[in-house]
């Protein structure tokens, strides 16, 4: 077959682009910017246009089209193929179709769903079930990849809650981590948000769960297990939400009769995902973690257990909210998070707004800025940093030898790291 990928160098779709070039598919695409995600792809075989996505790029006989949900009705490859009567599938939609054929167990959850579907993916390779893998990370264990290709029958798969997006899929196995605010632009309300959880696990044909979670499910085809009484296994990682995520591998791994000797053995070599934790502690005198938490409760456990893996060390914060949306909705809860880290971290510095394109409205970003989080948090070790070059002087001129760095968001802000490497 001959498809063609809008917005190709997504975490998501570049994974399920990587998925038809193992099948031997001819694979097209286009996406605005150039990375190391895009170059892997070419590399593979893909044969892809970067810059402004112009109908021109599309190639004949295209079989369809897999577009990123990021692309809007304004995108020119989208209408030409619309025009041509060219059969279009959101990603979603089409990992939902690939879905279709194989054991599938999809991972759901406000957090932690790329690390847990990696460890379920983990066991498997250690059982010697052999799954073919679609997470949106990349993982070491994967050759630094998105994407592992199995040749069994069992499909993992990350299913991101947004825009209904893992209501494409009807696992044999759904996972549901956990249930929190989240994406209001899009849901609205908490009420919408467990909704749409709950349809997941109806679709599921079992689904697990941990206690606190139970309620919101009242479907018949829960697994439920209490963290507080279950098996607790010996990680590389640092955090107890690691912990809690290594569980709800292990029970996922006990439906397939998994012995948790096996599940125990490939956690313990778990050495964690991109950006999550993502530890450097050689480029620099200090210690530079990398991590991608961008919501109110990831901020604090992960900054938590940063702390406790680094008892006596002082602990510089570089947070960079992501989305208008998101910060405005989440208001309180950043304000709290930050407020109650600095009782055991040194500074947190909140650099601007990471904006998403078409996901936001005018009017939230007119009602809140980072300015504004930093003067709620009100303590003088929260302080506003405008840009990278500021960012390199504070770091250049207050850390010192053993301190640590972390630099955390969902948006461009991992560049930074980039930046100071340079």
């Amino acid at each position: 077959m001959r498809i063609y990928f809008i917005g190709i160098g997504g975490i998501g779709i570049s994974a399920l682009a990587k998925y038809y070039l193992e099948k031997g598919d001819e694979v097209y695409g286009s996406d605005l910017f150039d990375s190391d995600l895009i170059q892997r792809l070419k590399s593979m075989g893909a044969h892809i246009n970067i810059g402004p996505q112009k109908k021109e790029n599309l190639v004949d006989n295209i079989d369809f089209i897999i577009y990123t949900p990021a692309v809007k009705n304004g995108n020119e490859e989208y209408l030409s193929a619309k025009e041509q009567g060219i059969k279009l599938l959101s990603y979603p939609e089409a990992l939902g179709e690939v879905s279709k054929e194989m054991f599938t167990i999809a991972v759901s959850g406000t957090h932690g769903k790329s690390t847990t579907t990696t460890m379920i993916s983990l066991i498997l390779i250690e059982a010697g079930l052999d799954p073919t893998v679609i997470v949106g990370t990349k993982v070491k264990e994967f050759g630094n990849s998105n994407f592992r290709a199995g040749k069994s029958k069992y499909l993992v798969i990350e299913a991101c809650e947004y825009e209904d997006s893992f209501l494409n899929y009807h696992p044999e196995i759904g996972v549901i981590m956990n249930v929190e605010a989240d994406h209001l632009d899009y849901f609205k309300s908490f009420e919408n948000v467990k909704k749409s959880f709950n349809q997941f696990a109806h679709q599921s044909k079992k689904v697990v769960l941990e206690k606190t979670f139970e309620n919101y499910v009242d479907s018949n085809n829960k697994i439920v297990f209490d963290k507080e009484k279950e098996i607790k296994p010996i990680l590389n990682i640092p955090g107890d939400f690691n912990i809690t995520n290594a569980m709800q591998a292990i029970i996922v791994a006990r439906e397939l009769d998994i012995k948790d000797e096996i599940s125990l053995k490939a956690l313990s070599k778990f050495n964690g995902t991109w950006r999550r934790m993502d530890i450097d502690n050689t480029s620099f005198d200090f210690t530079i973690i990398n991590d991608y938490g961008h919501h109110p409760t990831e901020i604090k456990v992960t900054l938590k257990a940063i702390r406790e893996k680094y008892p006596s060390n002082d602990i510089y914060c570089i947070f960079q909210p992501h989305q208008y949306e998101r910060t405005y909705n989440l208001f309180d809860g950043f304000v709290s998070t930050f407020k109650d880290a600095l009782s055991y971290i040194k500074k947190v510095l909140i650099y601007p707004i990471y904006t998403v394109k078409g996901r936001e409205s005018l009017e939230t970003m007119q009602k809140v800025n980072s300015e504004k989080l930093v003067s709620e948090v009100n303590n003088e070790n929260c302080l506003f940093i405008e840009d990278f070059e500021k960012a390199k002087e504070y770091i250049k001129n207050n850390l010192k030898k053993n301190d640590v760095l972390v630099i955390m968001g969902a948006g461009n802000i991992y560049d930074l790291y980039e930046y100071l490497k340079k």
